[in-house]
């Protein structure tokens, strides 16, 4: 910014490279003068190194000179202002399948994470902080045990942005608030957390905001609003506990930003919940519930079989799965198509299941144990991802699509073969079975070819498979 410019509130008055990977983008404060009338910029010092308290330029408003710094003041709890909010049609994406595939967010979204203890919650966050699509990313650990948060700033330095190869702390921001903490603390922690994302949203960046867990902040509104003998709600909490909850997640979205140039930030805001032994009816995760419009349900069952993530496929939902269609489309015309195919095959497998808990599973034909071996591939194949693998922790939204696609086809095939008289055994005896297994596992460089592979291998021995059985059947 020059002398004798005319500025408003949000504009870029001069950078600073905070990072490799982030520019600091000073900005007028959003001060009422400023957003209304604006101002001309007096005096402004050359470039050069300043800290943040020196005076680096002077604008005059209606009101007199007003001195900026490379740094303003903002209230917590008071939302930063913006000029309107925009759609949430762009997904954001974690590089983990099941949430890419089946329960997608949108940036400028807001999700949930419910889970009883073990279930995977703490590592599912860090995860998507390490994968997430975001320019920004704000972790805030609200009353976590303290060897949590100190592994996490000792392990996160050391974490590769998978993006430029650069550390992972480049582009990210950690709130640390262990229990041992004041509660005052403890509840003041979730909103520096979102007032941080929104003034790196309103420097027009994608900022995901991972608050783990907005349950132990709800027992620090409980606490307080006891000590202020304040009348209880449900379970002891305040009345006002869902307004709270609703004012927090009011804050993401996608938006156009002040200022005098078109710039656009959005806040995706990811929460997780603690309910007692699971229990997803208790209080806070009810009124999560009603706010959030993802929901990945952990489930301790997964989790006992060493199936992570332990998203439950049944109980989880995303109501941006419809408003993502046309983005999805982009990535595969028949994306919507695989996504039914695929929900359609785990719940006709739950319900040949109680009928085998009830009768027994002599009763099954071919054709209903096919579905039970697709299902199992889907499961083991597709669902389970390794977080701690070099190549299977990442997964990209097209190998992603690809992988479903094969799965899916191979099912097809199998099905085919098996009313047309193949035993079943004999189909899942192919040996490309072996390779749909080994996809997981493939280098993203490698995987465009491996997957023609595939996808030429299955062709070939379904055609192989029946025109043996039709020799076989000729007199």
């Amino acid at each position: 910014m020059k002398k004798g410019a005319s500025v408003l509130s949000g504009d870029i008055i001069g950078v600073v490279q905070e990072t490799p990977l982030v520019q600091h983008r000073v900005l007028v404060p959003p001060t009422r003068a400023l957003t209304i009338k604006g101002g001309i910029v007096e005096d402004i010092v050359p470039e050069g190194e300043y800290t943040v308290t020196d005076p680096i330029a002077e604008i005059r408003t209606g009101d007199g000179l007003e001195k900026l710094y490379l740094m303003h003041t903002w209230p917590v709890r008071q939302p930063r202002p913006y000029k309107m909010t925009l759609p949430t049609d762009v997904s954001l994406l974690t590089g983990q399948r099941i949430i890419d595939a089946f329960f997608p967010i949108a940036k400028g979204g807001t999700a949930t994470i419910p889970g009883g203890f073990g279930t995977g919650k703490t590592v599912m966050l860090e995860t998507l902080a390490q994968w997430a699509d975001a320019d920004i990313v704000i972790l805030v650990g609200c009353g976590e045990r303290g060897n949590e948060m100190a592994d996490v700033t000792e392990r996160f330095p050391q974490l590769k942005d998978f993006r430029s190869g650069k550390p992972l702390m480049n582009r990210m921001s950690i709130v640390a608030n262990t229990s041992d903490m004041p509660i005052a603390a403890r509840e003041a922690s979730i909103y520096t957390a979102i007032t941080l994302a929104e003034y790196y949203r309103d420097m027009g960046y994608d900022v995901a905001v991972m608050a783990d867990s907005t349950s132990r902040w709800a027992e620090a509104l409980r606490e307080i609003s006891g000590r202020l003998e304040e009348m209880p709600g449900e379970e002891g909490y305040p009345a006002y506990l869902a307004s709270r909850l609703a004012e927090f997640y009011a804050r993401a979205g996608r938006v156009k930003t002040i200022g005098s140039e078109e710039r656009y930030g959005s806040i995706t805001a990811i929460g997780a919940v603690s309910p007692p032994g699971g229990d997803f009816s208790e209080p806070v995760t009810e009124d999560t519930l009603r706010l959030t419009r993802v929901f990945w349900a952990l489930d301790f069952s997964l989790a006992h079989r060493r199936h992570f993530p332990a998203i439950n496929w049944f109980m989880s939902y995303s109501e941006y799965m419809h408003v993502l269609e046309s983005w999805y489309e982009k990535v595969g015309p028949d994306w919507a198509r695989l996504r039914e195919e695929a929900m359609s095959l785990l719940k006709k497998e739950e319900e040949l299941r109680e009928v085998v808990s009830l009768v027994g599973a002599e009763i099954l034909g071919d054709k209903q144990r096919c579905v039970f071996e697709a299902t199992k591939m889907v499961k083991e194949y597709f669902l389970l991802q390794n977080a701690f693998h070099p190549v299977d922790m990442y997964c990209s939204i097209k190998k992603t699509y690809e992988m479903l696609r094969l799965i899916l086809k191979f099912y097809e095939k199998a099905k085919q073969a098996v009313e047309l008289g193949v035993p079943l055994v004999k189909v899942l005896s192919l040996s490309v079975r072996e390779d749909l297994a080994r996809m997981k596992i493939i280098r993203p460089e490698e995987f465009d070819e491996t997957s023609s592979e595939i996808d030429k291998k299955i062709n070939e021995h379904f055609a192989q498979l029946v025109g043996e059985t039709k020799e076989d059947e000729l007199p």
